[in-house]
């Protein structure tokens, strides 16, 4: 860089940015002074670490920003590091799009939503979680103790039918007149308590009005409110913690590599374990864990929407005491950043590291997985000279006893790991005997026939089919693909024993290596294919075998049959159930549940 430029930078607290040849941006950097902190790196090259030896090489060009403070400098370098995702800065991935829950209390019957996006628009957020899959999980655990609505219809109160929601619990119905304005206020903000961890506070209330509501004779209402009373109280006592820790903090837990690194945020709210989210940091490119922690705690908490008064670290961050009046400026009052070496704090900061490492192994385990599915990809393409990699791999068996609750399964392979979304089973209707062949055809001549006329993902064709069989399998299996008119589709089988491999128009099956991932693959398709099937056909030979053992009591036909197989799995566990048992089932009477219990000798 030449040395003009960097006698002309301003001795002022800014943000500077480092490009490529190209103008990419590689690295976002705040500093108190911008000409002596850019001016550092352009010094005496050979004593400079290496990874800051590999930015400045490639350094380019420079840009800056001048702020009014280095707090606003910070502020700043978090925004950009997020636009820009520079390669040799630490960021969270993806950390541009964390989702929130959102609760609009201004709306006249407000409900809890999803969003990417955090508004001064004065609704109340929670978050961010770390997927979409955890924010999930928290909303099915909130819907199944507070029936809010979830609905975006314009509620004006004559609906002459709620939905299914409100009959099963899930929702008061204020599209029905069903509930009035004050009462569903009310939950509401008890489900602002629940998601701020203050579960404590939800009960006392709840009990009085479950009280009130016995007295009054509405049993009903009570058992609802005692059933939401139950629901809390376990999450209460999933998130009690062992430690004696008072208040509201964060403790944060690192794992990492030198390319990659996995922080594990516990959240304790009022002495519990509310929650815990994991992160994924890229970037990390050598960095020692101050700055993958300092990285961490500027990008995670510039967006986070509650900052507690105290946040525990595994390691020390860089300039703890301007990051602590930042942190204080977002939060309204004083937060302190701390690195126990002892006692009950020292403990948890260890539990969340442990989990962290733990996450991240399998975070590891999971992408090895993906680039040997990769490398496996690629075999079989050449392999069997395939026209592109085979991305889509659906695998096909059946299951029977002497032709008896025969079954087909579909198993669905993509990028060479399961996709159990596209997994379907087939009860096989036409096969009159134990032919495995013809049971093959009917299951490929339904998918394969569906398939054609179109409609979500049975609509896809798969780039490689693969049978669990032999020679005769995959002959059985050729001839409907020719009759579909799918014979460019490639179409192979895997026999088991000498886990050979059959190709059409080919005399020998291929003998891949033992330790080949391509034979990996696809060992793992026929292997969850044949799990598969087998566990739909035991369902429905345990369902077989309910059917007629009941089938002499009078009272008890295919619905009522289904409900007690659903709660009992099979007739020794309905035989075992006692009479309180049977009368709970959906259907069964006290008296139905009697004879029941006679009938089989229970």
């Amino acid at each position: 860089m030449e040395r003009e430029r960097l006698d002309a930078l301003p001795a002022k607290p800014g943000v500077y940015i480092f490009k490529d040849d190209e103008g990419k941006v590689i690295y976002v950097g705040k500093a108190a002074n911008l000409r002596s902190r850019v001016r550092s790196y352009f010094g005496l090259f050979t004593g400079l670490p290496t990874r800051t030896q590999k930015l400045v090489s490639r350094t380019k060009d420079l840009e800056f920003l001048i702020t009014g403070s280095e707090q606003e400098a910070m502020i700043l370098e978090c925004n950009l590091i997020k636009k820009h995702l520079p390669q040799f800065n630490v960021h969270l991935k993806d950390n541009k799009s964390f989702p929130y829950l959102r609760i609009d209390l201004d709306e006249e019957w407000p409900r809890v939503e999803i969003t990417r996006r955090v508004r001064k628009d004065g609704a109340r957020y929670f978050g961010p979680y770390a997927s979409a899959g955890s924010i999930r999980r928290t909303l099915r655990l909130i819907k199944r103790v507070f029936p809010y609505r979830n609905c975006n219809k314009r509620i004006e109160g004559n609906e002459r039918r709620p939905c299914l929601n409100y009959y099963i619990h899930r929702c008061l119905g204020p599209c029905a007149g069903a509930v009035e304005k004050h009462e569903y206020d009310q939950m509401i903000k008890q489900v602002v308590l629940f998601l701020q961890g203050r579960q404590e506070m939800i009960l006392p209330e709840l009990n009085v009005r479950m009280k009130e509501a016995s007295q009054q004779l509405r049993f009903e209402k009570a058992a609802q409110l005692r059933d939401q009373i139950k629901a809390i109280e376990e999450v209460i006592e999933g998130q009690r913690i062992a430690l004696a820790l008072q208040g509201d903090q964060d403790i944060v837990g690192l794992a990492y590599d030198e390319k990659q690194a996995y922080a594990e945020v516990f959240f304790v709210r009022d002495d519990k374990l509310i929650g815990r989210e994991h992160f994924v940091i890229e970037g990390i490119l050598d960095e020692a864990p101050e700055q993958i922690m300092t990285g961490f705690v500027k990008q995670y908490y510039s967006a986070a929407s509650r900052i507690p008064p105290l946040i525990l670290l595994q390691h020390p961050v860089d300039e703890t005491a301007m990051l602590s009046r930042w942190l204080s400026g977002q939060r309204g009052s004083k937060v302190r950043l701390r690195v126990p070496l002892r006692g009950a704090k020292k403990k948890l900061v260890d539990t969340a590291a442990e989990n962290a490492a733990r996450g991240f192994q399998m975070a590891r385990a999971k992408q090895m997985r993906a680039e040997a599915a990769g490398s496996g990809l690629k075999d079989l393409k050449d392999m069997l000279a395939l026209p592109g990699l085979p991305l889509r791999i659906e695998c096909y068996d059946v299951s029977n006893i002497q032709g008896n609750w025969a079954t087909g399964s579909m198993v669905v392979l993509e990028k060479g790991l399961p996709r159990p979304a596209h997994y379907r089973r087939f009860r096989i209707k036409t096969a009159a005997c134990a032919d495995d062949y013809a049971m093959l055809r009917e299951t490929l001549r339904r998918r394969f026939g569906r398939g054609l006329k179109g409609g979500g993902s049975w609509a896809i064709i798969p780039d490689v089919v693969l049978i669990d069989g032999g020679r005769g399998q995959l002959n059985a299996a050729v001839e409907v693909m020719g009759e579909l008119g799918l014979d460019s589709v490639p179409v192979i089988s895997l026999a088991k024993g000498q886990e050979e491999v059959y190709v059409p128009d080919r005399a020998h099956p291929l003998r891949i290596a033992a330790d080949s991932p391509a034979l990996h693959i696809l060992q793992r398709a026929r292997d969850e294919a044949h799990r598969f099937a087998v566990t739909y056909h035991r369902k429905l030979r345990a369902r077989g075998a309910t059917a007629s053992a009941v089938n002499g009591i009078a009272g008890i036909g295919p619905r009522r049959k289904k409900a007690l197989l659903d709660r009992f799995g099979s007739v020794e566990g309905i035989r075992r159930a006692s009479l309180e048992e049977l009368s709970e089932t959906k259907g069964i009477s006290p008296a139905l549940a009697r004879r029941l219990s006679e009938y089989l000798g229970s």
